[in-house]
C-alpha cells in the first residue's frame, strides 16, 4: 500500500484537513476491510477500479467514482475488486458546509455521488479535470482552484457550532456536550438543530467519533502500554466504558483490532 497526504493551501487550512493518496496493486488475497469513523467528511476520486462496500455479509452497493463520503456514526466494509488509485479531500467537521446548501444530515452514512451536490456540469468538468491530471501535484491544484471558488459563496458556519467543534477537536471529544453548554437545555437543542444541518450528526456523536480518533493513535502508535492506560489518558470512566464505546463503533474489542487483517487499512489511515 502507498498512502501518501499532503497539506492545503493556506486559505483552505482551516476548512480542509489534508488531502490523501492510496495506491493499492490488485491483489486476489486481499481481504475485506473495516473503516471506522473519524468524524470528518470527505470527497474521493477513484482512478482505479471499483471499490465494493458491503451493506451486509454478501450485498454490496459500488462506490461511485467520484463522490463524498457524509460523517459516519458506524464502521463500514469496502473490498476493492481491482487496483486502488484515489485521492481525496478530508474536510474538518465544520469544513465541508461551507460548499454546499443540502443540509449535511441528509449524506449520513453513505456515499453521494458529487453530481447530487453541485451542478451536474461543474461536477463533470471537475470529475474530468481530475482524471486528466499527470500527477497530485497538478489534483491538488485543480481541487484548490474548485472549492477556492465555491468558497467566495460560501455559507456561514453557526458559532455555536464552530466554537464546539473546536472544544471537542481541542479536548479530544472527552468533554461531556452539557458540560460545555453548562447544562441549558435551550442552548442544547439550538444546537443539536445547527449540527443536524452543518455537520450532519450530534454533538455527541461527533464527540465520540473524535475521541476514538485519538484512542487508536494511542493504540497503534504504543504511546501507551495497556488498554488501562488509553482508557484512562481518554478520560474514559473505566476500562470497560472504553471497550464498550470501542466496540460500538469498530465492531470488535480494541485487542481484536490490532493486527487484524481487516483492519490493516484503517491502521495505515490512523499511523
Amino acid at each position: 500500500m502507498n498512502y501518501q497526504t499532503y497539506k492545503p493551501h493556506k486559505d483552505l487550512e482551516s476548512i480542509v484537513k489534508f488531502y490523501w493518496t492510496l495506491e493499492v496493486p490488485f491483489d486476489p488475497k486481499n481481504q475485506k476491510q473495516k473503516i471506522v469513523p473519524d468524524g470528518c467528511i470527505e470527497m474521493t476520486f477513484n482512478f482505479g477500479d471499483k471499490i465494493k462496500r458491503y451493506t451486509s455479509e454478501n450485498d454490496f452497493i459500488l462506490h461511485p467514482s467520484a463522490m463524498v463520503m457524509g460523517q459516519r456514526t458506524k464502521s463500514f466494509t469496502i473490498l476493492p475488486v481491482g487496483n486502488v488509485d484515489t485521492f481525496a479531500i478530508c474536510f474538518y467537521p465544520i469544513g465541508f458546509a461551507n460548499f454546499v446548501k443540502i443540509p449535511l444530515e441528509k449524506l449520513v452514512n453513505k456515499e453521494t455521488p458529487i453530481s447530487e451536490l453541485f451542478e451536474p456540469t461543474e461536477a463533470h468538468e471537475l470529475e474530468q479535470k481530475m482524471i486528466q491530471a499527470i500527477d497530485n501535484q497538478e489534483r491538488i491544484d485543480v481541487i484548490e482552484t474548485f472549492l477556492l471558488k465555491k468558497l467566495k459563496k460560501k455559507n456561514t458556519i453557526s458559532n455555536i457550532v464552530k466554537t464546539t467543534v473546536d472544544t471537542l477537536l481541542k479536548t479530544n471529544g472527552t468533554i461531556p456536550i452539557n458540560v460545555l453548554l453548562k447544562n441549558d437545555n435551550s442552548k442544547r437543542r439550538q444546537l443539536e438543530r445547527h449540527f443536524k444541518k452543518q455537520i450532519g450528526i450530534s454533538p455527541k456523536q461527533l464527540g465520540k467519533a473524535i475521541r476514538l480518533q485519538a484512542t487508536l493513535n494511542l493504540l497503534l502508535n504504543k504511546k501507551s502500554e495497556t488498554l488501562t492506560d488509553i482508557a484512562y489518558e481518554s478520560e474514559y470512566f473505566d476500562q470497560n466504558h472504553f471497550i464498550k464505546d470501542f466496540k460500538d463503533f469498530v465492531g470488535i474489542t480494541p485487542k481484536e483490532f490490532l493486527n487484524n487483517e481487516h483492519m490493516a487499512l484503517s491502521a495505515l489511515f490512523y499511523k
